[in-house]
């Protein structure tokens, strides 16, 4: 083979080579995380992201991940950015705009919680996973999740620093609640209460955050079990923990503290000792699961566990 024809195979060796090594590069760049529905396989570090989910959107926050398209909605102080209009609305919780997110051509679109029910509509939109949390395992779902994203964003270190913060914040909240007492939940909203127990969706006060339950047998539902001034007086709590709903939504409504201020309440344990907490109502009803949004929490119970 002459010095010429050696040159030009040369050339077109290494240029097969660049084609194989950027192909398998190409691949490498795709991992395997595992949703609610399964393994998925994901791209990493996604350049366009769009986020259904607000816990999600929490953590990407606390993360420094930055994201193409949010919900509309109301949104808590520390995720007010995200209403920026440099940040597509591609509709919201419940409902996505398919037009708006097909518009931004998403690398991975995110859902969770009241959005992960369109998961299957979306993926034909590109890469979805399903981020939500299962009442029986809330905690230790809302921890994976936010390792998954540290996972997919390469933010490994942050993510596991986070989680290792959140579990020794909760198990500082465990050794208080430990020898509180008992405790009830109440959801009020239109001047209506509910109540939720162990395995409902705010069960992880009852489970990882370790307050004894007033009443052992709460009917486990998506809207909690109905509750009247006269069942919270029944089971007679050491602590009354409350969501107000309407403040969560933004919606005008008795606020939770006039609703519950009545002269059978003050009859229980929980009101004569000043014991009656009223929950971050974001932290709970609308961002739950997310990096921040659970140390708030957590922090919110450990104070009032300290008087």
């Amino acid at each position: 083979m002459n010095m010429l024809n050696w040159r030009v195979f040369s050339m077109l060796t290494l240029a097969m080579l660049s084609i194989g090594v950027f192909t398998g590069s190409v691949n490498a760049e795709n991992l395997t995380v595992r949703d609610v529905d399964g393994d998925v396989a994901v791209p990493v570090n996604p350049a366009k992201v769009v986020v259904f989910d607000l816990a999600s959107l929490d953590t990407l926050s606390a993360l420094g991940v930055d994201v193409a398209g949010v919900p509309g909605g109301n949104k808590p102080p520390y995720l007010k950015q995200y209403e920026d209009e440099r940040y597509a609305k591609v509709g919201t919780v419940f409902e996505p705009d398919f037009e708006a997110v097909a518009a931004l051509e998403p690398d991975l679109i995110i859902v969770g919680g009241r959005s992960g029910a369109k998961k299957a509509e979306l993926s034909k939109l590109a890469t979805t996973i399903n981020l939500s949390v299962n009442g029986n395992s809330y905690f230790a779902d809302a921890k994976n999740n936010i390792l998954t994203l540290g996972k997919i964003f390469a933010k490994t270190e942050q993510a596991e620093s986070i989680v290792s913060r959140l579990d020794q914040a909760a198990a500082e909240l465990r050794s208080k609640t430990a020898t509180a007492g008992t405790g009830l939940l109440v959801l009020t909203t239109g001047g209506k209460m509910s109540t939720f127990g162990a395995g409902s969706r705010f069960g992880i006060l009852f489970g990882d955050y370790g307050v004894r339950p007033a009443d052992d047998n709460v009917k486990v539902g998506l809207h909690g079990q109905p509750a009247t001034f006269e069942y919270i007086l029944e089971k007679n709590p050491d602590w009354l923990y409350v969501i107000d709903r309407d403040a969560a939504i933004g919606r005008d409504g008795a606020a939770a503290k006039q609703v519950l201020d009545n002269e059978i309440v003050q009859q229980t344990a929980a009101y004569q000792a000043g014991h009656v907490v009223l929950l971050n109502p974001t932290s709970w009803y609308s961002v739950g699961g997310g990096a921040t949004s659970l140390k708030v929490a957590i922090d919110q119970l450990t104070a009032a566990h300290n008087h």
